[in-house]
């Protein structure tokens, strides 16, 4: 017979949620800012477009405090267990309120949402909720929370990728995102729901000791992490669930396509990590043999493939934009190499890499945009003589362009570097790994490189005497993002440093080799 909770019971809960709330002070702030939004695209006259930018960059800035001071709390559970704090949380905080504030910089840059949209209030406000999906994704240590959390990102991007009502692209992209969100979602749920079925437990750390304790069914564990793996795999574009990425990435805006392809994959890498580190520990490690299956080869093959096929495609694309989709399917292997290390170094490696794409990427971006808005065009034949005609565009792109190709003395090339040395340092067999990502990456140099081979070296076939230049704030952030590119890529010890004192996760102890 069901029991009503005794008094001190009530208490002993309504305790631990005031206690557990005080580590929440990010998310409630972000929260009222949402609402903030809201308030002052009703009530604001005029101007009201740039009052919003301004608040919603004051107001993610104001964030950071606020993560700020949690970086000396200790690593533990709040709310019983579905939610955590530790270092490797308070990195993607970090992560997602920056990505946030820079893709609020891109979009005032880009003029077509001055052409196709009358007020950003909306707009902004979603920006913000997809940054606290995001932190909730990177601090979910329960199967609710994850999903919840997931969804959160999910429903948002749905709608910033159709946010050009008018533009038929725009309006493809966000339904078939939507399309493949809802089945990613389902197969995911149904994992879930067999792995609740097999240990009666939502928490991460639980279902964990749940499995090493009383055993499972190893072919029903096999086809619930496959399910899983479905749902996480469409959120970081890995092959072979990116068949949404390309199209998505051409019709979005531009700068919900950078935010997307930074921001949402870090947010689904985190999510990956932590189930993966976390939940399915089989013999006291994750992704050993289960009746034969690897989940170590699984993860491997899905890599490689990644490598491959983003780098292979990416060769015939004409868009610019596309180009990007199907190198950030690329990157999203070279990813995959350092997850798959199951130990600190890997985790390091990983983080670091975020880190040199976050600037990388957001940088060509942004580059694009600034084109965008003088040629009314993303197609590469129409970037010929645009070197001349903007140079610190030019090279600024060119820049980015070869720190996503992993190349020195660029953020790019640290990042890869870290990838390929943790892969030397786990065995011999992950030498063929290495020297894969090292052939896949000199494939990238050549389609990289057919832009400001176009920029630089052919002449436009229709004489242009428009101005091309983009003005002086645009041009000031460009060489920011250049030099921080270059920066980075010559003295990256504090990125190294924080991307270790971040690697610490709740819940998981790495093998010490």
């Amino acid at each position: 017979m069901f029991e009503l909770p005794s008094g001190a019971e009530i208490q002993g809960i309504i305790a631990s949620l005031k206690a557990s709330v005080g580590f929440f002070i990010p998310e409630i702030y972000l929260s009222v800012l949402f609402m903030l939004l809201i308030l002052v695209d009703l009530v604001a006259k005029g101007r009201k477009n740039n009052l919003l930018s301004i608040t919603t960059l004051l107001g993610l800035a104001g964030s950071v405090v606020f993560i700020y001071q949690q970086d000396s709390l200790p690593a533990g559970e709040l709310f019983f267990g579905m939610y955590v704090l530790d270092e490797f949380a308070l990195f993607f905080k970090y992560f997602s309120v920056f990505s946030g504030m820079l893709a609020v910089i891109v979009t005032m840059a880009d003029e077509q949402f001055e052409r196709e949209v009358k007020s950003m209030g909306e707009y902004y406000a979603l920006i913000v909720a997809m940054v606290i999906g995001m932190i909730m994704m990177a601090s979910s240590a329960d199967l609710l929370m994850i999903f919840l959390s997931m969804e959160l990102v999910s429903f948002t991007a749905y709608i910033l990728t159709g946010y050009f009502k008018r533009d038929a692209r725009s309006s493809e992209a966000a339904l078939k995102y939507l399309v493949y969100g809802a089945v990613s979602s389902g197969l995911m749920v149904y994992g879930f729901s067999l792995i609740y079925g097999l240990t009666a437990q939502t928490n991460l750390i639980k279902i964990s000791a749940e499995l090493a304790t009383h055993g499972y069914d190893p072919l029903l564990m096999i086809l619930a992490t496959l399910l899983i793996l479905a749902g996480f795999g469409y959120k970081i574009g890995a092959v072979p669930f990116h068949f949404w990425t390309p199209d998505v990435y051409e019709g979005a805006p531009t700068p919900i396509t950078a935010y997307l392809s930074v921001a949402s994959k870090a947010a689904g890498f985190a999510l990956l990590m932590r189930f993966f580190y976390v939940a399915v520990p089989h013999g006291g490690l994750p992704y050993e043999d289960i009746l034969g299956f690897d989940w170590l080869s699984l993860l491997l093959i899905l890599s490689v493939a990644s490598m491959i096929y983003g780098n292979v495609v990416a060769l015939w694309q004409k868009n610019v934009k596309r180009l990007l989709a199907y190198s950030s399917i690329a990157h999203a292997g070279y990813l995959l190499l350092g997850v798959i290390l199951i130990n600190k170094i890997g985790t390091q490696a990983t983080l670091v890499y975020l880190l040199s794409y976050f600037l990388m990427n957001f940088g060509a971006f942004y580059v694009v945009i600034l084109i965008s808005n003088k040629t009314g065009s993303e197609n590469l034949d129409d970037y010929r003589g645009l070197g001349k005609r903007m140079p610190l565009a030019g090279a600024a792109l060119t820049v980015f362009l070869i720190s996503l190709v992993g190349l020195p003395p660029t953020v790019g090339f640290y990042g890869k570097f870290m990838i390929f040395l943790a892969l030397l340092d786990k065995g011999s067999l992950y030498i063929w790994i290495a020297l894969i990502g090292i052939m896949t990456s000199v494939i990238s140099l050549y389609y990289y490189m057919l832009i400001p081979l176009n920029m630089f070296l052919r002449e436009s076939k229709q004489p242009d005497d428009r101005n091309m230049n983009p003005g002086m704030t645009a041009q000031i952030l460009m060489a920011f993002l250049m030099f921080l590119t270059i920066f980075f890529g010559l003295f990256f010890t504090p990125l190294s440093d924080f991307a270790m004192h971040s690697s610490s996760m709740f819940g998981i102890t790495f093998p010490v080799k």
